[in-house]
């Protein structure tokens, strides 16, 4: 994502300075021997997020535009790394982190930076928490590592924060990081074999790619944001790079334009068939993937008959040469402002066009034209080493991760209320309750804990999260109790607790067994969540229903949420009538 994409044709040697071809490059003329189909390419996928992200109807799914941008990384970094391999049978490592800390960390943190202070002065109070550990997450460069841990939910997160596209950032951060060692050590092993190092990269890429297809079915946020589960699409890029070292691919022009133009058509149809039901990554990332692939694999040899004249127009080029940039910041764009005006007024159709797309154009175009490019090759770097750059580099983000963590600590310890009480709440409230125009000192919960206001079993380790299956006989009361209730169900069954224990104990000699799992309705139906039949809940279901033939209640308490989508029925929500005591 974060490669300019303006490549020199393989096996040809460059014969100007890294000034003279940023100098071609803003002037969006092509070099001699440059893939200006490749930048084309870039602004397929940059456009193809702005789209989805801006709510465009038809371009459902969108989000694999940065799947496209993965497999074209992997190509440009690994065909770069494979010509000092094979030019001086070693790696630079110095120069390499250093050029790639100057091409992404300037941009990536001057948004992360703005995008806080903006964050602070817009975001809602009780989410600017979240924010700032978002963004404190960027800055140590393990945004995506922090989002699984965090489960999120990236193509059905209903108040994302401005920080989350930074995700794809991390996994070629640590691309990045890990790739040139393995590389290196590849090519030693293979004896400088290209046939043999290119299989082996094929291997490395086929057990990735199973790694993520397994995972997707049964922890779809670590397969969608983990590097090991995503590598393999680099990884693509990787063997497309190395076979195309040897020359063009030597088929007919009229195929390799068909199977370039087919690429483009795999690309597209991705991005008009996937939506936010999608199991993915998981197989189906093979469309896209295979489909950018395919471009950059045939469509210099498909001459003027396949896709590159097209890519090559130059308001394609423009948008490919400042597509980092512009990735970087539409998103903040679209987010800050609504979450300004407060989630239940969502922003128009066309106010999300102007902000994530025509706002951001020559946004991203100042960024590029004045932060990216100035410190890309910097004059005060020039012909000395490269740890000219990879100091200064450790020094900004120590002051930045220190300041982030500053944020954090001052958002999470501020006061929210304001120095008047209020009166006693009275038992019955009025119908409708009479509001104030404050945040009262004397609420409780307090407003800041009130998403931690939670029934006593999840702190107990009671309530079962996606993954776990086993059954949790969990009792609030005598154990040896003569009357049982069981509390079956979703979280929604988890919130009944209180309620249930307060009739438990008013009966007298009762207790109560819980058992309950997130998004794990009682009802005897199979759910998708996140796109994904929800098996572990079925198993899970059955164990308790086992467990509770053999150990009956006197009374069965049931609650679920009512709008699951069930396996077999991707768009239709359907509604589920269990909420009961029996």
């Amino acid at each position: 994502m974060s490669d300019l994409g303006l490549r020199r044709a393989p096996g040809r040697r460059a014969h100007a300075s890294t000034t003279a071809s940023l100098e071609k490059t803003v002037s969006l003329e092509p070099k001699r021997g440059f893939r200006t189909d490749v930048p084309g390419l870039r602004a397929i996928a940059v456009g193809l997020v702005l789209a989805y992200h801006a709510g465009i109807p038809g371009i459902s799914g969108g989000y694999i535009g940065v799947d496209v941008f993965f497999v074209i990384s992997g190509f440009l970094i690994s065909t770069h790394l494979l010509e000092s391999l094979e030019r001086d049978g070693r790696i630079r490592f110095a120069d390499f982190y250093a050029r790639r800390i100057r091409r992404i960390l300037p941009a990536l943190l001057t948004v992360a930076l703005l995008t806080g202070v903006a964050s602070i002065l817009w975001y809602p109070p009780l989410a600017l928490e979240r924010v700032l550990r978002d963004g404190l997450a960027t800055i140590l460069y393990v945004p995506n590592v922090w989002f699984a841990i965090q489960d999120t939910d990236y193509l059905a997160d209903h108040s994302p924060t401005p920080c989350q596209h930074y995700w794809s950032l991390g996994v070629e951060e640590q691309f990045y990081l890990f790739w040139p060692l393995i590389l290196l050590a590849i090519f030693w092993l293979m004896r400088r074999r290209r046939d043999l190092l290119v299989l082996a990269v094929a291997v490395i890429a086929a057990a990735s790619f199973v790694t993520g297809a397994l995972l997707t079915r049964v922890d779809q946020p670590t397969a969608f944001f983990s590097l090991h589960t995503r590598a393999w699409e680099l990884l693509v890029g990787a063997v497309v790079g190395a076979v195309l070292l040897r020359g063009a691919p030597r088929v007919p022009a009229w195929a390799a334009a068909v199977a370039s133009w087919l690429g483009i058509a795999m690309v597209l149809a991705a991005a008009l068939i996937f939506d936010a039901s999608t199991a993915f990554p998981g197989i189906v990332a093979l469309l896209p993937t295979v489909g950018t692939a395919l471009v950059i694999c045939f469509g210099a040899a498909a001459g003027s008959a396949g896709p590159a004249k097209m890519l090559s127009v130059r308001p394609m080029q423009f948008v490919g040469l400042i597509s980092y940039s512009l990735y970087l910041v539409h998103w903040p764009l679209l987010v800050i402002p609504q979450a300004a005006v407060g989630e239940e007024h969502p922003l128009p159709l066309l106010a999300r066009i102007g902000l994530g797309i025509a706002l951001a154009l020559p946004l991203a175009w100042l960024l590029f034209r004045f932060v990216e490019t100035p410190l890309r090759a910097p004059r005060v770097v020039k012909g000395r080493r490269a740890r000219a750059t990879l100091l200064p580099a450790l020094g900004v983000s120590v002051v930045l991760v220190v300041a982030a963590a500053s944020a954090v600590h001052w958002a999470s310890t501020r006061e929210l209320g304001t120095s008047t009480p209020v009166a006693e709440a009275p038992a019955f409230p009025e119908d409708p309750p009479t509001p104030t125009e404050f945040v009262p000192k004397n609420m409780r919960p307090a407003l800041d804990e009130v998403a931690d206001d939670l029934p006593p079993l999840f702190a107990d380790g009671c309530h079962l999260d996606v993954k776990s299956e086993e059954v949790q006989d969990c009792t609030y009361g005598d154990p040896e109790a003569p009357r049982q209730i069981a509390l079956f169900g979703d979280s929604h069954s988890a919130q009944w607790l209180p309620a249930v224990k307060r009739f438990a104990d008013e009966a007298g000699h009762t207790a109560v067994r819980t058992f309950t799992k997130s998004s794990c309705s009682a009802a005897a139906v199979t759910v998708l969540v996140k796109g994904v039949p929800y098996a572990a809940c079925d198993r899970w279901r059955q164990k308790v229903i086992d467990h509770l033939t053999a150990n009956p209640p006197d009374l069965f308490v049931i609650s679920n949420y009512a709008h699951y989508v069930l396996a077999g029925e991707p768009t239709e929500e359907v509604r589920l009538q269990t909420s009961s005591i029996t």
